[in-house]
């Protein structure tokens, strides 16, 4: 969520409520579990959760009682009252709860969060008491209990959680929990996320044999099977098109590089705790690459570049490696290595809007063509406290670029939001916010402005009056990775993808074995045609091969049976349910060859 949104939702009654049933839900447990430690309650985008360090376990089953006594505790229309006080009252109110005393410790020396990380300025220290319970917190919350509907409350599941996000601190058990204004809101919420699970891209893919994980291999490194190989080899295929219409040219890169490389570019002070740890190698370190741009600065940098060359387009899908916390990963949203939809455009300055736009116009056709309706483009800024820290230190060129991009979106009409403190540390970017067809949010890709890199490699293009100049560089990913655009694919066609992208288009099935020949027959010719098809040459009867290729979303079944055999015909059976018996083989071949050609949304 952007900072202005999150701004907005902390703003909200909802976010009150939310962050008000967490402190509900913690005085339940503490009822029925006295001697338990209590550390963070917080909202979340949508609900809330309670990290407990038990002194025995507790399992899903126990959460019924929790969510029963914290309705009885919302009917007893409790009020809500904040009191300020000092380190020294707080210690004594939460002596034998160790982790607020840690809170109150880090709140007195400096002012940090739940999380260790500084706050703008030192808070002033308080709590909030409702009914018997007692929390170390700033709020906001209701005024009282009844401006919460017990109906609109659930209690969701339990994980475990290191406190404050460090593996290397003790395991705690958080319990999740959504909240809503109306119980209509919560009932919609749970029909959304038990489609989810039926969309979720970790278990459709196995189901469809699109991608594994092998624990020999480690997590994160997703094994792409011949399914998942088709629809890679189609996207990559789908982005060369649309690159070479836009004037791309295509490099390579390897994966290992030396340190120096990444010093030069500025990544490594940045991002060390995302790279692997480097190799050594007769006395040099070599780093496998988190991304791919600062070997492209070197291809641009190969000889003298004439303004009559820009932009230099240069794109490649990279293999790139980083490291995530075991925590962090999850399927292929969060991997370690991925395929990045990759490009660096070099440019004069006179060339950025046009250049920028254009990146915006690609991300469009894209939406289009996958059926995304619904997404945010988000301008994402520096801010002056992170200079020379989290951001190159260059003011100046921060609100040039920043200005530059806003002016940019305005003049194409697109519409953005803002949000302070999320650039990438060479400058702002355009972060895209997508959503699927159930109405989960994933973020996808990005288009940065870089200001800093070309310096640092003295990058220079000779201008028309023979002067050099150095330009800006674009960074942008339309289609985010390869890992991240299946996972959002699988879920938001639920596994049953348009015709060109389907690892299996069509599975022709013949009646008995007497058709088999002939199924084989039509498989080739299908296969000639270009259309990816096999033949179900197993002993099951026939509605079992259709449930089977049902099973596996093939979008066409060719059924063949005696009848078909003599004629030289085809019986279709589409995956929608819609049939067409008794149809020429060249009338169905012409009508998949339209569908892949143009590909197209329908069967």
């Amino acid at each position: 969520m952007a900072q202005q949104e999150q701004e907005r939702y902390e703003e909200s009654q909802l976010y009150k409520i939310r962050h008000s049933a967490a402190h509900i839900m913690a005085q339940a447990v503490l009822e029925f579990y006295p001697d338990t430690k209590y550390t963070i309650g917080p909202p979340v985008e949508n609900g809330f959760y309670y990290d407990f360090e038990f002194s025995q376990p507790i399992s899903q089953d126990d959460l019924e009682k929790i969510e029963k006594r914290m309705r009885q505790i919302i009917a007893g229309q409790h009020d809500f009252i904040r009191e300020a006080l000092s380190a020294d009252e707080a210690r004594e109110i939460f002596k034998d709860q160790p982790y607020k005393l840690e809170l109150i410790e880090g709140l007195e020396q400096g002012g940090f969060d739940e999380y260790g990380e500084p706050l703008k300025e030192k808070p002033e220290i308080s709590i909030y008491k409702s009914d018997t319970f007692v929390d170390l917190c700033r709020g906001p919350h209701v005024d009282n209990t009844k401006q919460i509907n017990p109906s609109a409350i659930k209690l969701m599941s339990i994980a475990g959680a290191y406190w404050r996000g460090d593996e290397n601190n003790k395991m705690l058990t958080r319990i999740y929990g959504t909240a809503w204004q109306k119980p209509d809101d919560l009932k919609q919420y749970l029909l959304m996320l038990e489609e989810a699970k039926k969309r979720d891209h970790r278990k459709l893919g196995k189901e469809l044999e699109i991608f594994i994980f092998d624990d020999e291999v480690g997590p994160g490194l997703p094994l792409w099977l011949p399914n998942g190989g088709i629809m890679i080899e189609e996207l990559e295929k789908l982005a060369k098109e649309m690159e070479e219409q836009a004037g791309y040219s295509r490099v390579r890169t390897p994966n290992l590089t030396k340190e120096d490389l990444f010093l030069k570019s500025g990544h490594l002070p940045y991002y060390a705790e995302s790279m692997y740890p480097p190799m050594e190698l007769e006395g040099v370190r070599y780093y496998v690459k988190p991304m791919n741009c600062p070997m492209h600065h070197k291809i641009f940098d190969a000889r003298p570049r004439s303004y009559r060359e820009l932009p230099l387009r240069l794109a490649e899908y990279g293999t790139c490696y980083r490291y995530e916390k075991s925590g962090e990963l999850f399927g292929l949203m969060r991997v370690r290595s991925m395929q990045m939809n990759d490009a660096h455009l070099y440019i004069a300055e006179d060339q950025f809007e046009q250049e920028f736009m254009g990146v915006i116009d690609l991300y469009r056709k894209y939406f289009d063509l996958f059926g995304i309706e619904k997404f945010v483009m988000r301008l994402s800024l520096h801010s002056k406290a992170g200079l020379g820290k989290k951001y190159v230190d260059n003011e100046r060129l921060w609100i040039k670029t920043e200005e530059m991009v806003r002016k940019a979106m305005d003049n194409g009409n697109v519409p953005y939001v803002e949000a302070e403190d999320e650039a990438a540390f060479y400058g702002p970017k355009i972060d895209v916010q997508i959503w699927s067809a159930i109405g989960r949010e994933f973020s996808l890709a990005t288009n940065q402005v870089d200001f800093a890199q070309p310096a640092r490699f003295d990058l220079k293009f000779t201008n028309k009056d023979g002067q050099e100049e150095m330009p800006l560089v674009i960074h942008r990913a339309p289609l985010s990775t390869h890992e991240r655009m299946i996972g959002f694919l699988i879920e938001h066609y639920a596994g049953a993808f348009p015709v060109w992208l389907c690892p299996e288009q069509v599975r022709v099935i013949p009646i008995t074995d007497g058709q088999n020949g002939y199924a084989e027959s039509i498989a080739r010719q299908l296969k000639a045609e270009g259309i990816r098809a096999s033949a179900d040459m197993s002993s099951e009867r026939m509605n079992a091969k259709i449930r089977n290729a049902q099973l596996m979303k093939v979008p066409y079944m060719l059924v063949v049976g005696n009848n078909e055999m003599e004629a030289g015909l085809v019986s279709l059976r589409a995956r929608d349910g819609s049939q067409q018996n008794s149809i020429p083989l060249g009338e169905f071949i012409a009508r998949a060859k339209d569908r892949i050609s143009r590909r197209a949304a329908e069967l």
